[in-house]
């Protein structure tokens, strides 16, 4: 597409520019962009309900519609995240190691950006601030391709991201947004080889498999979580109840809410009942096994389905299971290796479920909730990479780099 070979023409030459920009500069852009984000916040909440206002028409409800929703907390989010960006180290330019051969070279590897970023994601308008923030602080610039039900709030808050960069002597291609909602559109991102680095798509699992399998620019895989939750047989049970009530129905509709729940059969009888209730008080629709039924009769009977269903919604898969051997099986078979815990007291139990769970994060005792950049320490993420190349967990700003040698040295040559 003509609109897309232009962005990328234009990305590069901003990517050149930020190559080459202090760190200092690159936090007054972002204090500036913060600052704008509040400042213009009606205009960004106007954009908004347009949006809205379209998703309610087109049948979107419940955990989806809370996505696509801003307000004025929101947007104060949004701009204290670009403030924290601001407030992390800069890892451009850092010489990891350094060391010196025989001949005398000294051989270091050092962080630089990736270049131009495409990023390509639904609903969630906080991802265009968010990737815009985390890209310009490592020197990246970014193309954005937000769904159409976000097309409205996405423009309205690039067009304060572009104003912060003019503000501030920078090129405003360093961000920009791809207005064509339609699937061609992502479509054509997905071959801009010639222009991008690197591509990640932020969403549900048909994006992202789509992504995977016709994208020529290299992907990184973030997003799907299909998490689960063990509760061992030495579990504290308290404890369980206030970590699955958590995980579950905190905020139903992200990537590491919990969607499945484990249980170990010596606790079924008892705590079947009690979990269930306490869910179904939170308007947890509960799908469980038959043996799940027999405790819970309220339950509705899972299907093969359920076991692999991200749900980001208030629905749970429930299932009992004999063994944490039979436990950590399931997890292999179904979960998405994005965030995966056990309730436990048994430290040999722990460590087994540590060791042997393939996934991006792997909890004891704590609600997956907690996969997250800003509460890792990072700050904001560009998304949970579930692969295992280059990047796993949360993209951070390190995540967001790569590297170079760098090389000095005083005349030597090679003789073999």
């Amino acid at each position: 597409m003509e609109e897309l070979i232009k962005k990328g023409v234009k990305a590069k030459e901003a990517a050149n520019f930020l190559m080459k920009t202090s760190s200092v500069s690159k936090n007054e852009v972002l204090i500036r962009a913060a600052g704008l984000l509040e400042e213009k916040q009606e205009d960004i909440l106007a954009a908004n309900k347009k949006d809205l206002l379209k998703a309610e028409e087109n049948g979107i409800k419940g955990a989806l519609l809370d996505r696509l929703s801003l307000d004025k907390s929101r947007i104060k989010g949004m701009a204290v995240g670009l403030q924290e960006i601001a407030a992390l180290k800069d890892p451009v330019g850092e010489v990891m190691n350094m060391d010196k051969r025989p001949n005398g070279l000294m051989i270091g590897k050092q962080r630089v950006p990736i270049g131009v970023i495409g990023i390509i994601y639904e609903s969630r308008p906080n991802v265009t601030a968010d990737a815009f923030g985390l890209c310009l602080k490592t020197g990246n610039a970014s193309i954005l391709r937000g769904g159409k039900e976000a097309i409205n709030s996405n423009l309205a808050i690039q067009t304060v991201l572009q104003q912060a960069l003019a503000d501030s002597g920078f090129p405003v291609e360093a961000v920009q947004l791809v207005e064509n909602t339609k699937r061609e559109s992502a479509m054509a991102l997905m071959k801009l080889n010639d222009y991008l680095d690197l591509l990640i798509p932020r969403g549900g699992a048909g994006l992202i498999k789509t992504v995977v399998e016709n994208s020529t620019v290299p992907v990184i895989e973030t997003g799907v979580g299909n998490c689960h939750i063990y509760v061992d047989s030495k579990a504290h049970t308290g404890m369980a109840n206030k970590i699955i009530i958590n995980a579950k129905t905190q905020r139903p509709g992200v990537c590491n809410a919990a969607e499945s729940l484990l249980i170990h059969s010596s606790l079924a009888e008892k705590y079947i009942p009690e979990i269930c209730k306490n869910l179904a008080a939170k308007n947890v629709e509960i799908r469980g096994d038959k043996r799940v039924l027999k405790y819970y009769p309220r339950a509705k009977l899972a299907t093969e389905e359920d076991w692999a269903t991200e749900y980001l919604d208030l629905i749970i898969s429930v299932k009992i299971v004999n063994s944490l051997d039979e436990a950590m099986d399931h997890i292999g078979k179904y979960g998405t290796k994005h965030s995966e815990a056990i309730i436990t007291e048994d430290y040999s139990h722990a460590q087994r479920f540590l060791n042997e769970i393939d996934a991006a994060a792997v909890y004891v005792n704590a609600s997956t909730r907690f996969t997250d950049g800003y509460e890792f320490g990072y700050g904001a993420e560009i998304g949970i990479s579930t692969q295992k190349l280059h990047a796993r967990g949360p993209m951070g700003l390190n995540e967001l780099t790569t590297t170079k040698y760098i090389i000095y040295g005083n005349g030597q040559v090679r003789d073999l």
